[in-house]
C-alpha cells in the first residue's frame, strides 16, 4: 500500500512531496559542498561499502554457503529477492523515467533515472534476508550477536539511503520507495513457501486404498 501511494504521488508530481524532496535536497548538497572531506568519507561508504554490487556478493556468498550445507532452498530464496530488487528496481525507473537533482556544483554522479533508489532497495532486501537467516540458524546465536547483526543492517539499510540524498543524486522519495520495495521483496520471500505442499491424498494413493466394506 504506501510503495502505491508514494509511486502515484511521484508520478502525479504531487507538489508538497516534490517541495520536501526539494528543500532536503538543497540544505543536504550545500553542505556536501562546504564539507569535502566529510562528503569524501560518505562517497567511500555510498560508492564502495554499501553499493549494491558489495550487497549483492553477500548474497551470492550467502546463497554458495547454504548450498554447500544442503540447504538449497534458503539459497534460492536469497538469490530470487536479490536478483528481482535488481530486475523490478530497474524496471520501476524506466516506466518512472525520473530525473535525477541536478546541480551547477555536484560532488557526485550517477546514471540512468531515479525512482526508485537501487542502491536503498537492494540494502533493504540483503539485509533483512541475511538477518533472516542468521535467525534459523541452529544453534541459534547469542542476544548480544542477534542486537550487534540488526544494528549492523540498520546502520547500513538507513546509512545507505542517506548518502544517496547528501550526495545529490537521488530526491528522498527515491530512497524511500526503494527501502519499501526491498523490504517488501524480503517478506514476501519469507513468508511465502516456495514448495506446495499437498493437504490430501493424491490419485494414487487414493487408487490404493482398500473398499470400505459393511458391517
Amino acid at each position: 500500500m504506501l510503495w502505491t501511494v508514494l509511486t502515484v504521488l511521484v508520478a502525479a508530481g504531487w507538489r508538497p512531496l516534490l517541495s520536501g524532496d526539494g528543500a532536503v535536497a538543497v540544505r543536504l548538497h550545500a553542505y556536501a559542498v562546504r564539507n569535502p572531506e566529510a562528503t569524501a568519507v560518505v562517497r567511500v561508504f555510498s560508492d564502495v561499502v554499501w553499493d549494491p554490487w558489495m550487497m549483492r556478493a553477500l548474497a551470492v556468498a550467502a546463497c554458495v554457503w547454504l548450498w554447500r550445507r544442503g540447504r538449497g532452498e534458503l539459497a534460492l530464496r536469497v538469490a530470487a529477492v536479490t536478483v528481482a530488487a535488481a530486475l523490478v528496481n530497474q524496471g520501476m525507473k524506466s516506466l518512472m523515467g525520473r530525473e535525477r537533482p541536478e546541480w551547477p556544483d555536484p560532488v557526485d554522479s550517477a546514471s540512468y533515472a531515479a525512482y526508485p533508489s537501487g542502491h536503498a532497495a537492494t540494502a533493504a532486501a540483503v539485509c533483512l534476508m541475511l538477518l533472516w537467516l542468521l535467525r534459523r540458524r541452529v544453534p541459534r546465536p547469542p542476544a548480544w550477536g542477534m542486537a550487534a547483526a540488526a544494528v549492523l543492517a540498520a546502520v547500513s539499510v538507513l546509512g545507505v539511503g542517506f548518502t544517496r540524498v547528501f550526495l545529490g543524486v537521488h530526491w528522498t522519495s527515491d530512497v524511500l520507495a526503494g527501502w519499501v520495495l526491498g523490504a517488501g521483496l524480503a517478506a514476501l520471500a519469507i513468508t511465502v513457501p516456495l514448495r506446495v505442499r499437498r493437504t490430501g491424498p493424491g490419485p494414487a494413493e487414493a487408487g490404493r486404498r482398500e473398499p470400505s466394506g459393511r458391517a
